[in-house]
């Protein structure tokens, strides 16, 4: 208890569990969508496309700021999406295929910048290998600012067009008959897939950011089958994550705040793969023992039927 406390008096320990909350709340939202149009890997791609942007950013001003690195990480992410869209476009490659090579290139593209940076002759590069891993002890009150206008326009956006994103979501071949823009609203929701990655970097690095995206999402999918409370749990649960990794890295020295908010939210998708109410394996192991006990029931009643009719033959 002393150590919340402390965590809950600590000005910058509040900044960070702030941050991280804000920042899980907003990737599960987020990722319910891109989990359910099956692209998982998308969230990985546009998080290891942004290390080019960061380090482009860097070696073009040499100066480490947060918002321009943000700025550059974002550029790259678009870059990445719209070649995305022209291969799956101009190909026989399917979108996974064509992700991969994306996530590929840009992260090797990133990888060679880095190092070019590190051996070259800038003045303070040091620290910009952080962004891998993250570095969530970094952020201050303008960084929490800029998560909070970010959490809050994410939201904002994906409530207001719920009822579009879902559509396009299950059937985009019906949401086009009907008259909505699909091409625009895919878009659209690429860019927030983008701005929600973008905004994690700095605390869980462009490594693990994308777990942030994927995990909240797929844990909620194992306690309901309706979107709108999806939605919801994968936001909580996100949240609960960026909370728990946050407390625990404060309360144990030299744990890294991004790497244990990503197992907080893989301890949560463990439990919900067990225990989920409507995939979980508790859950069909009662189903498959129910179905059981009734056969067996049926089948006894009916060889005891038989039995009676040829006693009484």
């Amino acid at each position: 208890m002393d150590r919340i406390w402390l965590m809950l008096t600590d000005p910058n320990m509040q900044w960070i569990f702030l941050g991280c909350t804000l920042l899980g709340l907003s990737s599960g939202v987020i990722g319910c969508f891109s989990y359910l149009r099956k692209q998982s890997l998308m969230g990985d791609t546009l998080a290891h496309a942004a290390l080019p942007g960061i380090c482009i950013a860097f070696m073009l001003t040499g100066v480490k700021s947060i918002g321009l690195f943000l700025i550059g990480a974002g550029i790259s992410g678009l870059i990445a999406t719209f070649g995305i869209g022209y291969i799956t476009r101009n190909s026989k490659l399917k979108q996974d295929a064509a992700m991969g090579i994306v996530l590929s290139g840009f992260f090797g593209l990133g990888i060679v910048l880095l190092t070019l940076i590190q051996h070259g002759s800038y003045g303070n590069q040091a620290g910009l290998d952080k962004f891998l891993f993250g570095q969530a002890a970094s952020m201050i009150a303008s960084d929490v600012i800029t998560m909070t206008v970010v959490c809050v326009s994410l939201i904002t956006v994906c409530t207001l067009l719920f009822k579009q994103f879902k559509i396009i979501s299950f059937d985009p071949g019906f949401a086009r008959g009907i008259g909505y823009p699909v091409a625009f609203l895919e878009q659209l929701l690429m860019l927030l897939i983008v701005v929600a990655v973008v905004a994690g970097i700095q605390a869980v690095g462009v490594v693990l950011v994308a777990a942030l995206l994927i995990t909240p999402a797929v844990s909620a999918r194992y306690w309901t089958d309706r979107l709108g409370l999806m939605v919801v749990l994968s936001g909580i649960f996100g949240a609960v994550s960026g909370a728990a990794g946050t407390w625990i890295s404060a309360s144990v020295s030299n744990l890294p705040t991004g790497p244990v908010t990503v197992l907080a939210a893989t301890l949560l998708f463990c439990i919900s793969i067990l225990f989920g109410p409507q995939r979980g394996l508790l859950a069909k192991r009662l189903v498959r023992q129910r179905v059981k006990q009734s056969y067996n029931r049926d089948s006894d009643m009916l060889l005891e039927g038989k039995v009676k009719k040829e006693a009484a033959l």
